[in-house]
């Protein structure tokens, strides 16, 4: 195999993700997809893409890995501690992978979720148009120590490095929801209490972060609701009260109440939320949410904005001397030619 990505060692569940695949809720099939899409968007933007190109989610911590090609990589997502041939490499920027250099990833620093993208992308098979892992589904790429993952040619490997502002939503934070086909169904009463309580997460998965809280639970009128689609960012509670909030691998179809739903934009905060992060729900109106959430398209842009080069440190440069720093130097006293 000519580009590929050999697999040294792994030590969380790590997976190959992609934007998932729309269009089979009808079907009965997730969504899936990575559990932070704006990780992707960044990537997209670090590696000059229109759109993001499938790569590695890894949970918590990474592993070791080692290109038979000459790659950029991008770095997104939860930051972790990450080295190339044993020096370490800034978290939301661009590198350079080159044959044979083994890349260590370690742990989260914040957050559940990091993100290795290539600038060829993995080209593993596609299934049903996406190569996004839906374990339940039996979809997607699971990725194990020995394994030589398929990349796509870089198509612009002298393209220079460069960064992004870390944004922070790796610590909790507020999640604004919309209201939805059942909101009311909530009185009024409920609904102000669970935009006044201090939330916790709770225990999460690709399915879904719980909302830990003290108090009574979150009670409504719904008996006798019929089971209904369902979405990422849907705010479920469960017949004793307690709110979830649903992510990209949440089932198509539910019969517990819904409270709203989180925006996308604010949704990669729920995902990224480890047990104990303090969460808070605050209500936007319809239109307040379109406006705070771009099309995807619009984020890239935004994105692109935000670009810096990426500077490296001279300590980090073990062949600084072979550099031509400066040139036309002279000691002033040669003799004129």
């Amino acid at each position: 195999m000519t580009n590929a990505l050999e697999v040294l060692a792994v030590t969380s569940q790590i997976t190959v993700q992609d934007l998932g695949r729309p269009g089979f809720t009808a079907l009965g099939l997730s969504i899936g997809g990575a559990a932070d899409r704006r990780a992707l968007w960044e990537a997209a933007a670090l590696l000059d893409h229109t759109t993001p190109q499938a790569c590695l989610e890894m949970p918590l911590t990474g592993g070791r890995f080692r290109a038979t090609c000459p790659t950029r990589i991008a770095l997104t997502g939860a930051p972790m501690r990450a080295s190339l041939a044993g020096r370490a490499l800034l978290w939301n920027a661009s590198h350079t992978l080159a044959p044979g250099e083994v890349l260590e990833i370690g742990p989260a620093e914040a957050g559940i979720y990091g993100y290795i993208s290539f600038a060829g992308g993995i080209a593993t098979p596609l299934q049903l148009g996406a190569r996004a892992t839906l374990a339940s589904a039996g979809l997607g790429t699971v990725v194990n120590a020995g394994m030589c993952l398929p990349l796509g040619p870089d198509p612009a490997p002298d393209t220079p490095a460069q960064r992004l502002p870390l944004e922070p939503r790796f610590q909790g934070g507020i999640l604004r929801v919309m209201p939805g086909p059942q909101t009311e169904l909530f009185d009024a009463a409920t609904r102000t209490r669970a935009f006044a309580t201090p939330f916790r997460a709770g225990a999460g998965s690709r399915q879904g972060v719980a909302l830990t809280h003290e108090g009574a639970p979150f009670a409504s009128q719904t008996a006798g609701l019929l089971s209904d689609f369902i979405t990422p960012g849907d705010v479920q509670t469960t017949g004793s009260g307690q709110p979830t909030i649903l992510l990209a691998d949440c089932q198509s179809i539910g019969g517990y109440p819904r409270l709203g739903t989180v925006i996308p934009a604010d949704l990669p905060i729920a995902a990224q939320a480890r047990p104990g992060t303090a969460l808070r729900l605050a209500p936007v109106t319809l239109a307040e949410a379109e406006a705070l959430s771009p099309e995807e398209p619009a984020l890239l842009a935004q994105l692109r904005k935000a670009l810096q080069p990426l500077i490296r440190d001279p300590h980090d440069i073990a062949d600084l001397l072979s550099y031509q720093l400066i040139s036309g130097v002279v000691r002033g006293d040669e003799e004129d030619l």
